[in-house]
Formats: structure tokens, C-alpha cells, sequence
């Protein structure tokens, strides 16, 4: 029995440190592309149908936010994100939880005043339903030189 036990610890941690198969690093990633687009192109509906209702954002200032807050401040006319693209992107995925980080530097206008902005982020997804939805984002302010 011990030894049954063991070799099904042994598998489970295996799997659990295992690369994650292509294909769903591969859709994991097309998601989160089409979610960083939906964001740029203010589209209401996809952004919020990548989410789960208990979705919770850290800013990089430590700030709170949720599902509803988090979407109407991409809604907010004052707020206008140019395209950008993710660097050094990462999956790294545990059952039905997926870690997508990268790096990202985002530019727009807020309130008609250029900004610029270069942080590290983690995203968070879990599998509900058969479905991959992001529940939670961290987002690190990197400094400018």
C-alpha cells in the first residue's frame, strides 16, 4: 500500500513539473493575444468573456481591483491604449491552473496626457466548465532607465 502511494506521488509530481503540451500553450496563448487585442479595441464583450465573475487585479501601486472595476476603466473614454505586444511570454501550467507572464510596454493617452508604461505581469487562468478563463492579474512596474 506505502509503496502504491508513493509511486502515485511520484506521477503526480511529475506531471505537475512536466512542460505543458503545445497545442494548449499554443491556445493558451491565442487567447491571451485575443484578450490583449479585445482591451486595445475597447470591445466590452470579449474582454469580459475571458474573465471569471471572481476575476481580481493588483496594479503595479498595489491598488484592488475586480472584475467590474477593472473593465469599466478600460470603458473610460479618458483611456486610450495604443497596440503592443508581450516579450520574454511564458506558460507554465499545473492541472487545471495556468501561469502566462511576460513583459510589456504599453503607451496611449489617459485624459489626453501621453503615458508610457513598462511593467511585468502574471496572469492567471483556471480551467472551469472546459473553459480557460483568467481569474486573477499581478502587473510589477519595471522603472525607465
Amino acid at each position: 500500500m506505502r509503496r502504491a502511494l508513493l509511486v502515485a506521488s511520484l506521477a503526480v509530481g511529475a506531471l505537475a513539473h512536466a512542460a505543458p503540451p503545445p497545442k494548449l500553450v499554443a491556445q493558451l496563448k491565442a487567447q491571451a493575444d485575443a484578450w490583449d487585442q479585445a482591451i486595445v479595441k475597447k470591445d466590452r464583450a470579449a474582454i469580459e468573456a475571458n474573465m471569471a465573475s471572481d476575476f481580481r487585479q493588483i496594479d503595479g501601486r498595489g491598488n484592488l481591483e475586480t472584475k467590474a472595476s477593472f473593465v469599466d476603466g478600460l470603458m473610460s473614454p479618458d483611456l486610450v491604449i495604443d497596440p503592443y505586444t508581450v516579450e520574454d511570454f511564458e506558460v507554465r501550467v499545473y492541472g487545471d491552473t495556468a501561469l502566462l507572464s511576460g513583459r510589456t510596454r504599453m503607451t496611449g493617452k489617459y485624459q489626453g496626457e501621453a503615458f508610457k508604461s513598462h511593467y511585468r505581469y502574471i496572469d492567471i487562468y483556471v480551467k472551469r466548465g472546459g473553459a480557460w478563463k483568467i481569474v486573477s492579474v499581478q502587473i510589477s512596474r519595471i522603472p525607465e532607465p
